[in-house]
C-alpha cells in the first residue's frame, strides 16, 4: 500500500455513519418494525462501517402505503410542473454543496477511488436539473379523426403512480439519482430499496430530499435484504411500476412477479460487452480506452468491455501493452490519493473473480498480468490486481459469462465480418466500443452490433440526456433521457363529443 496518507474522512460523513442508520418512511426516520439491524462494511479493509435498519416485508407495506397516500392525495398531487422543477433544482443546488461528503460515502462503502467518487454528485445533480425541465414539457396532443359526427380527440401525460426501485451496490448513489430524477419530475411516488452493501448515499440523499423540501412520503427507502424486501415491492398491488438494475437472473424473476400484476417494468441487466480495437485505430488512445473500458470501477460495471477483440495483425503487441498499461494503475484503499483501482465490493465476489480467472487457465487462457487477489502489503480488503486474459476464444466460459471484476479477455479477429458475428455471439447487449480512424467502418460495425450503447473512439460516456439500456438479455426499456419520461408516464386518450 502507498505510503502516502490516506485522505481524511468528511467531517459530515464521519458525523453521518456516526450513529445507526434508519429508514425514511412517510417522512420519518423509521427502525423496522422487526427492531433487527445489519451491518455495513468497508470493503477496502472488512471494517463494519455502521448498523442499518433490516427491514421486512411489513416496512415495504407501510412505505408503499405512504407513497400511495402521498400520490393520491397531500400536497404532491396538487403541486404545478414548476412546483415540481423548483424542488428538483433545489435538491441539485444541496447535492453541489454536500459534494465532497457524498464523494466520501461513496468511496467508503463502495470501495472505489475517491478520485472518481468525486464525479457522483455533480453528475447526480446535473441528472436532477435535466428532469427539473421535463417537469414543465409534459404534453399531449390534438389528433384529428376519421370518425363520423363532431368530435375532440386529445391525449394526456399522467404519471403511473406508485413506482418500486431495486438498485444494485456498484454504482449506489447514481443509481438511485436515475430511478428518482424522471419518476419525480412527472409527478409519481417511490419507495427506494438500495443494495444492502451499499445503502448509506442512498439514506443520506433520502435526508437531502427531505431538506429541499419533498412532501412526506414522496420518497422512502426501505434498507434490507434484497430477496425479502425485492419480492415484497415487486408483488405488492399497490405498486404499479418497477426499475431495477442488477442481474439478468435477479432481472428475470422480477418479471415473474410483475407479471402477477401485469406491472409496468424497467429492467437494467447484465452485460458482457465486445470492445473492438481495429488495426488502424489510434492506437495510444486505443490501449487508454480498452484498459479504462473495463478496470474502472474494478471492473465492477455492467457495460464494462470485458471482451476486447483486437484485430491479429495487432494483437500480441496490444495485449502485451495492455498488460503493461494495467501494471500502472495503482491498486489500494480508495482514500489513498494514489490509488486507481479499489478493492471489490467483498469477500465472496473476490472469490467469484477468482475463480472466474482460474476457469480461464483451465479451459486455456492465458494469463498475461494479473490473476491473483492483490498485491503486497494489501492484506486486509477485497482486492483483485487487474487481469489480461490473452489466448481467448469467444465460446470460453470467460468469454460469455460476466465476470464483474477486473478480468478482460483478449480475443483476436481478423476481417469486419468476423468480428461483428462473434460481438454479437453473446446473450448479453448492454454496451459495445470500436476504435478505427475509419468512419465508414465505424458506422458499420455501430449499426451491426446487437447493443444498446456503442462508443467509438471512446468508452462509458453517459448523460442525464442520453437514453441507456440494453438488448437481449441485458435489459428491457430505457433510463435516462426522453425515454425515462417514457417509462414512468401513462398516455391517456379523451374523446369530447362536441356535436
Amino acid at each position: 500500500m502507498s505510503t502516502n496518507t490516506l485522505i481524511p474522512l468528511n467531517r459530515n460523513a464521519a458525523e453521518f455513519i456516526s450513529k445507526p442508520k434508519k429508514m425514511l418512511i412517510n417522512g420519518k426516520w423509521v427502525e423496522a418494525l422487526s427492531g433487527e439491524t445489519s451491518q455495513t462494511y468497508n470493503p477496502a479493509t472488512g471494517e463494519v462501517i455502521t448498523s442499518v435498519a433490516k427491514g421486512g416485508k411489513e416496512d415495504i407495506d407501510r412505505a408503499v402505503n405512504a407513497a400511495r397516500k402521498a400520490f393520491e392525495e397531500g400536497p404532491w398531487p396538487k403541486l404545478k410542473p414548476n412546483e415540481r422543477a423548483k424542488l428538483l433544482l433545489k435538491l441539485a443546488d444541496l447535492l453541489d454543496e454536500n459534494a465532497e461528503e457524498i464523494a466520501h460515502l461513496e468511496t467508503l462503502e463502495n470501495g472505489r477511488s475517491v478520485k472518481f467518487s468525486s464525479f457522483v454528485a455533480p453528475n447526480a445533480a446535473a441528472h436532477f436539473r435535466y428532469y427539473a425541465g421535463w417537469a414543465t414539457r409534459l404534453t399531449g396532443e390534438t389528433i384529428p379523426t376519421s370518425r363520423p359526427g363532431d368530435v375532440f380527440n386529445y391525449t394526456r401525460r399522467e404519471p403511473i403512480g406508485v413506482c418500486g426501485a431495486i438498485n444494485p451496490w456498484n454504482g449506489p448513489f447514481m443509481s438511485a439519482v436515475m430511478k428518482l430524477a424522471a419518476p419525480l419530475s412527472t409527478g409519481n411516488t417511490v419507495v427506494l430499496k438500495p443494495a444492502s452493501e451499499t445503502p448509506l448515499g442512498t439514506l443520506r440523499l433520502g435526508e437531502l430530499i427531505q431538506e429541499a423540501g419533498f412532501p412526506d412520503g414522496v420518497v422512502n427507502i426501505v434498507t434490507g435484504p434484497g430477496t425479502t424486501l425485492g419480492n415484497a415491492l415487486t408483488l405488492h398491488p399497490e405498486v404499479d411500476k418497477i426499475a431495477f438494475t442488477g442481474s439478468t437472473d435477479v432481472g428475470k424473476q422480477i418479471m415473474k412477479n410483475c407479471a402477477e400484476t401485469i406491472k409496468k417494468v424497467t429492467l437494467e441487466l447484465g452485460g458482457k460487452s465486445a470492445h473492438i480495437i481495429f488495426a488502424d485505430a489510434d492506437y495510444e488512445v486505443a490501449l487508454k480506452n480498452a484498459a479504462n473500458a473495463i478496470f474502472m470501477n474494478s471492473g465492477q460495471v455492467c457495460f464494462a468491455g470485458s471482451r476486447l477483440f483486437v484485430e491479429g495483425k495487432i494483437y500480441d503487441n496490444f495485449v502485451a501493452d495492455l498488460a503493461d498499461y494495467a501494471k500502472t494503475y495503482k491498486l489500494g484503499n480508495g482514500f489513498d490519493p494514489d490509488t486507481i483501482l479499489g478493492p471489490v465490493i467483498s469477500a465472496k465476489q473476490k472469490q467469484s473473480v477468482l475463480n472466474y480467472i482460474d476457469i480461464g487457465k483451465s479451459e486455456g487462457a492465458e494469463v498475461i498480468t494479473g490473476g491473483d487477489a492483490a498485491e503486497d502489503g494489501l492484506t486486509q480488503g477485497y482486492y483483485v490486481k487487474p487481469t489480461v486474459l490473452g489466448n481467448v476464444r469467444n465460446d470460453m466460459t470467460i468469454a460469455q459469462d460476466e465476470i464483474f471484476g477486473p478480468v478482460v479477455a483478449a480475443i483476436p479477429f481478423h476481417s469486419v465480418e468476423e468480428v461483428i458475428e462473434m460481438a454479437n455471439k453473446s446473450i448479453y447487449g448492454l454496451g459495445g466500443g470500436i476504435c478505427t480512424t475509419d468512419v465508414r467502418k465505424a458506422h458499420k460495425v455501430a449499426h451491426a452490433m446487437r447493443t444498446g450503447n456503442v462508443w467509438v473512439n471512446t468508452y462509458s460516456l453517459v448523460d442525464p440526456a442520453s437514453p441507456f439500456g440494453g438488448y437481449k438479455q441485458s435489459g428491457i426499456g430505457r433510463e435516462n433521457g426522453s425515454a425515462a419520461i417514457d417509462a414512468y408516464t401513462e398516455i391517456k386518450n379523451v374523446w369530447i363529443n362536441l356535436d
